[in-house]
């Protein structure tokens, strides 16, 4: 047996330890995105340079529909921090009969407080090191820093630490220690992403870590944290990648996968596992 056959097994026992034989396949089509910035980012990231934000609705351009939950999210200023306070009207418009996912960026306590009847969860994109975060985002900030932010978040809602693998452009290095310090924080769940070159971007040329790679820390972060509900999010390349790491997300003891290939579905249900379908965000 290989090391990394030998983690996913551990890493599956523990699953099986402390939840059901259940899986949720979320596919978020009820989820309405909504940018509070439009395509607008001053932090011009190194995996990002604003190119996902094409594919969200400016809030004050979009009427409620029939979505049965929101993400709020945006572009950052040169802090990283999201506006989360513009469009407030146009937010509490949405509010009536969705539940809503924010992702905020950095912010103050004034700022949660005045949003928190808006929001059933925060989404907080979480790095491990200091110089990753200079790396991509171009801030002169500190893990400290967001670790203080993520504490701040908590008080106020329920919080879901976002660990993108592969973030410095593919390469590996952040994520142990955003592990670490997230266990000395306490999470009530954990999302895992895995870094896709974006045409665009200045790691446009860069490749993902290898779904094996991948696959080894999302086996870490079950064994790292037993009975915590983990998600594999939207954020992961698609296609042939996610044919081959999708299955092993199951096996490392993943609770949610978000859009899964079908030899993930197909390995759920050949080990027994039941499966239910979410429309929502899968932090909803």
């Amino acid at each position: 047996m290989s090391s990394l056959d030998d983690k996913l097994a551990r890493a599956w026992a523990l699953r099986r330890a402390h939840f059901p034989d259940e899986i949720t396949w979320s596919y978020p089509l009820d989820t309405a995105v909504l940018s509070l910035t439009g395509q607008q980012c001053a932090l011009d990231c190194a995996h990002c340079g604003g190119y996902y934000l094409g594919g969200m609705r400016p809030i004050w351009e979009a009427e409620p529909d029939g979505s049965t939950s929101c993400l709020i999210s945006g572009g950052c200023d040169p802090a990283g921090r999201v506006p989360v306070l513009a469009h407030l009207d146009r937010v509490r418009a949405w509010r009536p009969g969705r539940t809503m996912n924010w992702h905020v960026g950095f912010v103050s306590e004034a700022e949660m407080e005045a949003i928190a009847p808006l929001v059933d969860v925060v989404s907080f994109d979480f790095v491990g090191d200091d110089e990753t975060i200079r790396e991509v985002y171009g801030l002169d900030c500190t893990v400290e820093e967001y670790a203080e932010t993520y504490r701040l978040l908590r008080k106020y809602a329920r919080t879901l630490p976002h660990v993108t693998i592969g973030l410095r452009g593919g390469a590996l290095g952040h994520e142990l220690p955003a592990f670490e310090r997230l266990q000395e924080l306490g999470v009530d769940g954990l999302v895992l992403l895995v870094f896709i070159p974006t045409p665009g971007t200045r790691y446009a040329d860069r490749r993902p870590p290898s779904p094996q790679d991948a696959a080894d820390l999302l086996a870490e972060a079950r064994l790292r944290f037993p009975d915590v509900p983990l998600y594999l999010g939207c954020m992961r390349p698609r296609g042939r990648y996610r044919d081959q790491l999708d299955p092993l997300a199951v096996w490392a003891g993943f609770n949610v996968l978000v859009s899964p290939s079908r030899p993930a579905r197909q390995l759920a249900a050949d080990m027994g596992l039941s499966s239910r379908q979410s429309r929502a965000c899968c932090v909803l």
